[in-house]
């Protein structure tokens, strides 16, 4: 049985052990991280908010998935090792014999020429004399979507060495991809290509973001509306309209830190105008954020001073709990400023969270709601920072709404002796 070990269970980890331990039943994976996070994923409340995750697990652990601290034993049988810069932690727990043969996966995003580093690092460890093949698998899954991202997806990413022993090590990895992923998404290029594939697909997709954004303004100044433009835009095949939404910006783990490391790439191979380039995508992103809470500020009569403020969602995304690089937090933090009394309700992010990413220093002027009626209740203005899909509820005893025309805007119809609502079916007619 190929024995495969994780290191890292966080939001890449977890689902990408997850689904390779359901695609592959006869492969043990074990996923190694701190003792908290290890007790999390053994509980009924995994650590991670992904839709479908809990079915995954809950299929999986206890046969052929398990989650453990004890990172050296795993290490030290495992085949292929997926780590997040963690080669220190490889080359320690690895012990001859059983531990010198082994596929080190770079998981996570990196910086360039990281594998490079891993190389040395692990056969410096072993006096050189170690056979560890190095190899680069970035994850390119979306949070919120990622079981179905991993279970279907757009390609797999393997880079690794050209030489013998590096095409043999692609190739293991590719047999485990090969149980789910058809041969064609699966993309092989050098450890280089792969890194730098990573950091580009991430800037890409941020630079459309803050290129719209940077339209959003325009449109303001000149009366024209942001919609319809991209729409308009994202109608030639040559651009297309994914990422063409404007908002208040991007958030979450990856695209600023994978484009500040694209960044850094450029300025270290000395290419600065190239490195200004992509620091400017992060500038845009930046200044739509504090536009947004200019508006805000400017529209209330110049000052949000002891006025109450509603902030309908926190997460950077709807469907996850993170809250990291949140617009939302942002927004907030820039209204506290100027002395508003913020109130915050979002239905994945608990208190705690909300209280350390809006800072200590404004805790009196935070309020956590139970739901969006409460946080918005005596409110001076509103602010929506997360679509979140939260439904609103019609009851129709006399069958006199129009029942499709509500459910297009959102709300949850129960209308006596008609189809029920998706929402409805299957739940009991009493409680």
């Amino acid at each position: 049985m190929v024995k495969i070990c994780c290191i890292g269970a966080g939001y890449v980890g977890g689902p990408s052990m997850g689904v390779i331990a359901l695609k592959c039943p006869a492969i043990e994976v074990a996923v190694d991280v701190s003792r908290p996070r290890i007790d999390a994923w053994n509980s009924n409340r995994l650590p991670v908010l992904e839709p479908g995750l809990d079915a995954v697990v809950r299929a999986c652990r206890g046969r052929n998935l398990s989650f453990s601290a004890d990172v050296d034993r795993h290490v030290a049988d495992a085949d292929i090792v997926f780590v997040s810069s963690a080669a220190r932690v490889v080359a320690a727990a690895s012990r001859p014999g059983n531990g010198k043969n082994k596929i080190v996966v770079e998981k996570s995003a990196v910086p360039v020429r990281a594998a490079e580093a891993m190389e040395r690092i692990l056969l410096a460890a072993h006096g050189g004399g170690g056979t560890f093949q190095v190899l680069s698998n970035p994850e390119f899954f979306s949070e919120g979507t990622a079981v179905r991202d991993l279970l279907c997806p757009d390609r797999v990413l393997i880079g690794g060495r050209d030489t013998d022993a590096g095409r043999s090590a692609a190739r293991a990895l590719r047999d485990v991809y090969a149980h789910w992923v058809p041969e064609d998404r699966v993309v092989t290029t050098s450890l280089c290509s792969a890194e730098v594939s990573k950091l580009a697909a991430s800037a890409l997709l941020a630079q459309r973001v803050s290129s719209v954004n940077a339209i959003s303004a325009l449109c303001e100044a000149t009366g024209a509306d942001v919609s319809d433009v991209s729409r308009a835009v994202g109608r030639d095949g040559r651009v297309g309209g994914g990422f063409l939404d404007a908002g208040v910006g991007f958030g979450g783990p990856s695209f600023q830190k994978d484009i500040l490391r694209l960044a850094y790439a450029c300025e270290r191979s000395g290419l600065p105008e190239a490195a200004d380039y992509w620091r400017q995508v992060v500038a845009v992103n930046e200044y739509q954020k504090s536009r947004f809470v200019r508006r805000v500020v400017a529209s209330m009569f110049g000052t949000v001073a002891g006025k109450k403020v509603a902030v309908l969602g926190f997460a950077f995304k709807k469907g996850v709990g993170d809250t990291r690089e949140s617009p939302a937090a942002d927004v907030c933090r820039g209204l506290l400023g100027d002395r508003a009394h913020v109130s915050v309700y979002d239905p994945a992010v608990s208190e705690k969270q909300i209280r350390r990413d809006t800072a200590a220093a404004h805790q009196q002027q935070v309020r956590v709601a139970r739901d969006a009626y409460e946080a918005a209740e005596g409110a001076h203005g509103l602010c929506i920072l997360t679509d979140w899909d939260e439904p609103a509820f019609v009851f129709d005893g006399r069958g006199v709404v129009d029942v499709g025309k509500l459910r297009e805007i959102g709300f949850v119809v129960y209308s006596v002796g008609k189809p029920l609502d998706p929402w409805l079916k299957g739940l009991p007619a009493v409680a």
